[in-house]
């Protein structure tokens, strides 16, 4: 069909005018989509959803001198959980220590640091002392070593202070090979042995390397089991014979992060999990806070984020804390401190 000219000029004309405006509100709808998309899926959060991470993964923790390195092996088993959730879900987990190794099993998925998503098709580095939140989709099976230490250190020039804020190729820091057996191999617990018998191996090669690690370690272990966390550098650098400014440097090439921000990460992290398990035996002096506002503070401080907190989880664990606190107010003797 053939427009007339003066119909043919207004539909130029039209359409021109219409360009502009569907040029910048494309873009707006596309994120609108995808900001939609991603509150209406399931969340669980942890601390608060402990049914679904004690359920959903599979784990094992590590014993002898490897856990010296590593916390844990872990895969997920979420075959079950697609049925009722065929759009996906995610699993948000707030800031703690140390570093996960993902292996990708299965499809690709999204991995959320802080405040940046990045779409995953192979395996990554995980620095874990920031806000993580990874979204699942059917088709993802994922395998994962949570390291308190990478044994990496030993052979590779890495400062794991240089990695924060992102997640990062893993095929640099574990062999291709060693990759490439770990996926073809069908079963959770014999991924579990043959990573097992890697990574003892490395230890036994540089056993005489580990004075930096048996320190750090030392360190974080006193501190969860008796509760300090406020220690100065320069006395704990005493204790082990080392100068402040070596002791830092051991912390960032272990941990990533210098003392103080170590001990802060362990110490929040076992107040929330201890108030929100067992909220009438919980006080705050056991972790020393001087008050609850003090410990409400801290807590605020270390979650907070403006970008993102009318969507993070960080705000149901706050309101759950409010909750018990408003239960303190009422005076009742449950919360006060036995003297």
């Amino acid at each position: 069909m053939k427009w007339p000219i003066e119909l043919a000029d207004a539909r130029e004309a039209y359409q021109a005018a219409l360009s502009p405006a569907i040029n910048y509100a494309y873009p707006i709808l596309v994120f609108f989509i995808t900001l939609l998309y991603y509150l209406t899926l399931v969340r669980h959060i942890e601390f608060i959803h402990t049914d679904h991470f004690e359920n959903n993964y599979y784990r094992h923790h590590v014993q002898g001198k490897l856990s010296l390195f590593i916390d844990f092996f872990w895969q997920t088993k979420f075959e079950r959980l697609w049925r009722p959730n065929p759009k996906g879900f995610s699993d948000a987990l707030f800031p703690n220590l140390g570093y996960t190794y993902l292996i990708n099993l299965g499809s690709p998925f999204v991995m959320q640091v802080e405040d940046l998503k990045f779409n995953m098709k192979t395996d990554g580095f995980l620095p874990r002392p920031g806000y993580i939140e990874c979204f699942h989709q059917p088709g993802n099976v994922l395998f994962g070593i949570k390291f308190k230490v990478s044994p990496v250190i030993f052979e590779k020039k890495i400062d794991f202070a240089d990695y924060s804020g992102a997640i990062f190729p893993l095929s640099y820091l574990v062999e291709p090979e060693l990759l490439s057996k770990v996926k073809k191999t069908p079963s959770f617990e014999k991924r579990v042995q043959i990573l097992t018998d890697h990574y003892e191996q490395k230890l036994n090669k540089y056993e005489g390397s580990l004075q930096p690690v048996n320190i750090v370690t030392s360190i974080l272990d006193i501190a969860v089991k008796k509760n300090r966390y406020s220690t100065p550098v320069e006395e704990l650098a005493k204790k082990y014979n080392v100068s402040a400014r070596t002791l830092q440097r051991y912390f960032g090439a272990c941990t990533g992060v210098n003392s103080k921000t170590a001990l802060q990460i362990l110490r929040i992290r076992k107040a929330v999990s201890s108030i929100l398990s067992a909220p009438k035996s919980f006080h705050y002096s056991d972790y020393g806070y001087y008050d609850f506002s003090h410990f409400y503070k801290h807590l605020k401080q270390f979650f907070h984020n403006d970008s993102l907190k009318r969507f993070k989880p960080h705000l149901q664990l706050l309101q759950a804390i409010r909750k018990n606190k408003a239960g303190q107010n009422t005076g009742s003797s449950t919360y006060e401190k036995t003297k």
